[in-house]
């Protein structure tokens, strides 16, 4: 699951954007890496009269791939998909962008009469559509001055000081980047940290669909797939992308597959190496976006080979 820097501007407060009850329901089918999300989205928008949306967060990169199973036009089979291929490896995704972007695609979407459909595993993504959720802003100048005085003092006298003006996100927040956001937003909205964190709270009205799978079928499958991303050329692409500029890039950089086969083109790996490396980060990868979704009791659960899997999805999306 990507976890990108939140840098959006200062937002007015979710709630006094929330939209109409009235519009139709979000659809948004989420689940582990692997287990099928886009073939059931473009299955529910064929029979919806739907338009899929991306939520995963490396999909939003151009020429990214192979590496990250991104929808080809032959499996949209006809459908409209949004937000994929929206930046360049050297861009940081920012998950306030992302809000904005998919709320404005839902919103025309709607607009048009036709059903929108959320699909990927990238969690804090998809609750950021989703939820009634606000993300404040950053300032280069505030940032570097904490920086500064974490190098200098340390991290006890920041601690200290968040101590006295956000005991919540003191206690919860470990590393010293994290103390040194919560500052910053107090210092920026003089609001704690704390009041900023999500709630179960749909912005709009929403039907979650979840793929249960089994671990031992899914770990197997990961390892095929990461298996014919190499025989499809990975290494090839992540070549190409570094020539692009891939390693400047914050988030890119660090997706599961395209950090591994840099260190190949580094001489520090060989193709094996890489691929089992891989593997075993998509498999952890996998559990922690299963333990995200399982914390979320509005999803419906299906299972992800169910024969009548989309029959049964669209039984509660209707």
């Amino acid at each position: 699951m990507a976890n990108p820097r939140e840098h959006a501007n200062p937002q007015t407060p979710a709630r006094s954007q929330t939209p109409a009850r009235d519009v139709p329901a979000v659809i948004a089918v989420v689940g582990p890496t692997g287990s099928g999300k886009s073939d059931l989205a473009v299955a529910l928008a064929l029979e919806l009269d739907g338009e899929v949306i991306n939520a995963d967060a490396m999909q939003f990169y151009r020429g990214m791939d192979i590496g990250t199973a991104k929808i080809t036009a032959e499996e949209q089979r006809g459908v409209p998909h949004h937000l994929l291929d929206t930046l360049d490896v050297t861009e940081e995704a920012s998950v306030s962008d992302f809000q904005r972007d998919a709320r404005a695609a839902i919103t025309e979407i709607h607009a048009r009469g036709k059903r929108a459909i959320l699909a990927g595993g990238s969690g804090l993504y998809v609750r950021a559509a989703l939820d009634v959720l606000e993300f404040p802003g950053t300032d280069p100048d505030v940032r570097r001055r904490l920086e500064t005085e974490l190098d200098t003092a340390g991290l006890a006298p920041l601690r200290t000081r968040l101590e006295a003006v956000d005991p919540v996100s003191a206690a919860r927040l470990g590393d010293a980047r994290r103390v040194v956001r919560a500052l910053e937003v107090f210092e920026l909205t003089g609001r704690p940290f704390s009041s900023f964190m999500p709630v179960r709270e749909y912005y709009q009205p929403a039907v979650q669909i979840g793929l249960q799978v089994d671990r031992e079928l899914l770990k197997d499958r990961l390892a095929q797939r990461v298996h014919g991303m190499v025989a499809n050329g990975l290494q090839a692409e992540v070549e190409r992308l570094d020539a692009a500029g891939l390693r400047n890039g914050k988030t890119a950089s660090r997706a599961l597959g395209y950090s591994q086969f840099l260190k190949v083109l580094d001489g520090e790996w060989d193709a094996g190496q890489a691929a089992e490396d891989t593997i075993m980060a998509t498999r952890k990868f996998a559990r922690r976006q299963l333990t995200w979704f399982r914390a979320d009791p509005r999803i419906h659960w299906f299972d992800w080979q169910d024969p009548d899997l989309v029959a049964k999805a669209l039984g509660v999306c209707r």
